[in-house]
């Protein structure tokens, strides 16, 4: 991909009237793509057999190798992971109110909320993106009958704390993995933990099948309630047992899921060779933080996430945000604003609550990574972030003053 010479000055910033760093756009969430023959392959086969849907052999096939790969008993493969969280709380017999964090992807709150449950939003603990157990503990209402953790980034959540905590209470407790795939906890696959783990094949994440997602259990009675609720509410015997929907995944996607899957060490090693370049390429910088991965444990690394602390680096995350996206790097405000703010949850929501949420709504980035990503392109994207930071100062002068003449007088 073209990119326009490394920058010297601020007017050559393409936000002050400079040309882009890159010609093209280099973006968060580009898909991981495993080789084409093979895909092509499969979907001549499923012509071949017209079977396009309907629990076809390549769904069948996915869904035993994602579970040989998470060691779980059962994986019910779905439509998407919305919907397969929607199916797995009602699977699990949740009712009322389910406890989530305020820092996660909208559509955790909203599965909860599309089954006629009652969302209470829960801050992350402090230094981390995960549900703090004691405010979970703290937030329990008399209709509570759940808590839909996030393993936020692959990075697990406080699985332990949150086990004892809903063992306590007699909560069931249910994973939001949609991250997660391919990672560990304890030296086990995400994917056995609490009554069921739900991942997320879109095509931005780790692992896609362009759209889809699985339910992961070790519950028999869970798993089999899954099956029949993701096909219309009908069982084996063709007899409609419970209220469904139409959840179920195409051959299409499993053909793709299946493909991609053939690459998952060759994904995982990109995605960890770009991390590490990314830690070497932003060493040293005042002001910008990388999330640290556990590298004792299995983890997909599909997530390169910057903490801007303003002060030090002398400008805000959103200033930064706007200045890559001038230069043709969009990386991503992940869960901004946070589901505290967002419709239809923002009435019921006190900010103030959620103080941990709010800094991290207000100082992450993600960062370019992924296969389609390339190692020039990272090392030209940390020399634009250094040379941001190294004129911070002058940046934010000119950025105000270009405010101030915008201002209405």
């Amino acid at each position: 991909m073209a990119q326009s010479p490394a920058k010297t000055d601020i007017d050559h910033l393409a936000l002050l009237g400079g040309p882009p760093a890159f010609a093209q756009p280099v973006c968060v969430g580009r898909p991981n793509l495993g080789d084409p023959r093979q895909f092509f392959g499969r979907m001549q086969d499923v012509l071949q057999r017209r079977w396009l849907t309907n629990h076809g052999e390549l769904t069948q096939e996915f869904e035993r190798r994602i579970a040989d790969q998470v060691e779980t008993r059962h994986v019910v493969a779905v439509c998407n992971a919305t919907v397969g969280l929607q199916i797995a709380l009602r699977a699990a017999g949740v009712t009322g109110s389910v406890i989530v964090p305020a820092f996660t992807f909208v559509a955790t709150a909203h599965a909860a909320s599309w089954m006629g449950l009652r969302p209470i939003l829960c801050d992350v603990a402090p230094g981390t993106y995960h549900l703090d157990p004691d405010r979970v503990a703290a937030a329990i209402a008399p209709d509570t009958t759940a808590i839909l953790a996030v393993h936020t980034w692959g990075e697990p959540c406080h699985v332990d704390e949150l086990s004892r905590l809903a063992r306590r209470h007699g909560l069931r407790l249910l994973f939001d993995a949609a991250h997660a795939f391919g990672c560990s906890y304890r030296g086990r696959p995400i994917g056995g933990n609490g009554l069921a783990e739900v991942f997320s094949f879109h095509a931005t994440k780790f692992l896609n099948s362009f759209e889809g997602g699985a339910i992961a259990t070790d519950d028999d009675e869970l798993a089999e309630r899954a099956r029949q609720m993701r096909d219309f509410g009908f069982n084996e015997a063709d007899e409609v047992v419970d209220i469904g929907t139409n959840g179920k995944l195409c051959e299409a996607a499993a053909a793709m899921g299946l493909t991609n899957l053939e690459c998952f060490e060759e994904f995982v090693a990109v995605n960890q060779s770009n991390y590490h370049a990314y830690r070497a390429g932003l060493r040293d910088i005042a002001g910008l933080t990388l999330m640290e991965y556990c590298d004792q444990e299995a983890r997909n690394y599909q997530y390169v996430v910057l903490d801007v602390d303003a002060r030090r680096f002398g400008l805000d995350r959103d200033q930064l945000w706007r200045l890559l996206a001038s230069e043709n790097v969009h990386a991503r405000r992940y869960f901004y604003p946070g589901v505290h703010r967002a419709q239809p949850y923002v009435a019921q929501a006190d900010p103030s609550q959620f103080p941990n949420t709010e800094r991290l709504c207000g100082s992450t980035l993600t960062l370019p990574t992924g296969t389609g990503v390339d190692a020039a392109q990272i090392e030209a994207i940390c020399r634009l972030l250094r040379f941001i930071g190294e004129q911070a100062a002058a940046i934010g002068e000119r950025l105000a003053e270009a405010a101030a003449v915008l201002a209405p007088h």
